[in-house]
């Protein structure tokens, strides 16, 4: 009969270090394959525009280069040669020099995201927000719909937003945990926005992990009602 361990400490320990590798692992071998993918689709972008460049596209089929090329590797290679999967590795490689390759550290569905943004400040502050904040692709889209780069933009000078969108947003202030706006669309509040303090609470409660993302960094969830007292008087937050 197997002997129960999970009471034992080193057995506990040993669990702990395989679970961690096992995890670093798997992160590695994820990782990988996204530096790969990304590699690949960088150079069929590359060997497309080399061809258009070449002088290879005549004019009279020009415009049907993505489409053949779509339907033909798919019947040789299977699924992901899609017309819109072509197009973004051919925009991939326009944007992206080679002194300036994409992130490995962003899946492809990231960097499809991404290149739907035209301007070139807005697409590199969230390229740099999203590897920072190791956002998720829902995330990364909800924060473009909420226009977040926008809101950090308002009111600074060029060059402070040239390096908003070189190195994302750095914390160095107090004032750098605040966004103004707020923007809280996951709730769903109906129109004319009447909602009582409590229903707010409740709503935001129940979209809890949005709303501290929203937030931004340093929040955290503490308690539903958490009392603070200041001058002997006793407040609930």
């Amino acid at each position: 009969m197997a002997q129960n361990l999970t009471s034992d400490s080193e057995y506990r320990n040993l669990l702990g270090r395989i679970s961690e590798v096992y995890s670093a692992g798997k992160l590695r071998a994820y990782q990988a394959v996204n530096t790969h993918m990304t590699e690949t689709y960088w150079q069929i972008g590359h060997d497309i525009v080399e061809f258009e460049q070449g002088g290879k596209v005549r004019a009279d089929y020009g415009k049907a280069l993505l489409v053949n090329l779509s339907r033909d590797l798919t019947l040789r290679l299977g699924k992901g040669f899609s017309r819109s999967n072509m197009v973004y590795m051919r925009r991939l490689y326009l944007e992206y020099s080679i002194s300036q390759k994409p992130s490995d550290l962003l899946s492809w569905s990231h960097h499809v995201e991404l290149l739907r943004i035209d301007d070139k400040l807005e697409r590199s502050f969230y390229e740099q927000q999203a590897i920072r904040e190791k956002w998720s692709v829902p995330e990364l889209q909800r924060q473009k719909k909420s226009s977040l780069f926008l809101r950090l933009a308002a009111g600074k000078d060029k060059e402070a937003i040239l390096r908003l969108a070189q190195q994302g947003q750095i914390v160095e202030q107090p004032a750098d945990l605040l966004r103004d706006p707020y923007v809280f669309e996951f709730l769903k509040i109906p129109e004319p926005y009447a909602l009582s303090e409590t229903d707010l609470e409740t709503r935001l409660c129940d979209h809890l992990q949005p709303f501290l993302m929203e937030l931004g960094k340093g929040f955290t969830f503490v308690g539903r009602q958490y009392r603070i007292t200041l001058n002997n008087t006793h407040y609930r937050m």
